[in-house]
């Protein structure tokens, strides 16, 4: 009956100890991915801020074109490599969660 009982308490406690390991990994996960969401955002507010005073100041309405669909095509490139930067975010964290609790998941499958 002690036996089982301890067994159950260190369960529980390699649980606890689990969760609490996996809230880390996400904490830090998410903030990762906010902090690159925030440099983007702000690096694309001042790159179209930019374009915006470029285009104001053409001396024609055909450099005013050329200015707007060379910022477009920046932008998009731009836009790209930052959705290629959030996936390799997100797989890190998949991969660290994987970590995490992946031993878990072996501990209850061998049973």
């Amino acid at each position: 009956m002690i036996n089982g009982f301890e067994q159950i308490q260190k369960m529980n406690q390699d649980g606890f100890e689990t969760a609490m390991k996996s809230f880390g990994t996400v904490q830090n996960g998410f903030q990762a991915i906010a902090s690159e969401m925030a440099d983007y955002s702000k690096r694309s507010i001042e790159e179209g801020s930019a374009a915006l005073e470029k285009m104001m100041g053409a001396p024609s309405v055909d450099q005013a074109v050329e200015t707007q669909m060379s910022f477009v095509k920046s932008s998009y490139e731009g836009m790209m490599q930052e959705m290629g930067k959030l996936g390799e975010l997100y797989s890190g964290l998949a991969q660290d969660l994987y970590k995490v609790n992946g031993d878990i998941v072996a501990k209850a499958t061998a049973k």
